[in-house]
């Protein structure tokens, strides 16, 4: 589940192997570039962290990010 942490949504996904997460990552660029909206995030081989936060509104969570959030919950395989 995502959850708020200085003013960020924060959530980790563990994958079965790199390909796997990478994958996964993929997917997501591709929705938050469609969106113009790109998250910050972490990978290490299996694991994935993302954070999310709206630079433009002074680094605070927005509509935006939740909807990026609601996005990527879909893109999970």
């Amino acid at each position: 589940m995502w959850r708020e942490e200085d003013n960020q949504l924060v959530r980790e996904f563990t994958f079965a192997d790199f390909s796997e997460a990478f994958a996964f990552m993929t997917r997501v660029a591709m929705a938050a570039e469609k969106m113009d909206h790109h998250p910050w995030w972490s990978n290490v081989y299996n694991k994935v962290t993302i954070k999310l936060t709206t630079h433009d509104a002074g680094n605070t969570i927005t509509d935006l990010d939740r909807k990026l959030a609601k996005l990527i919950d879909t893109l999970v395989a």
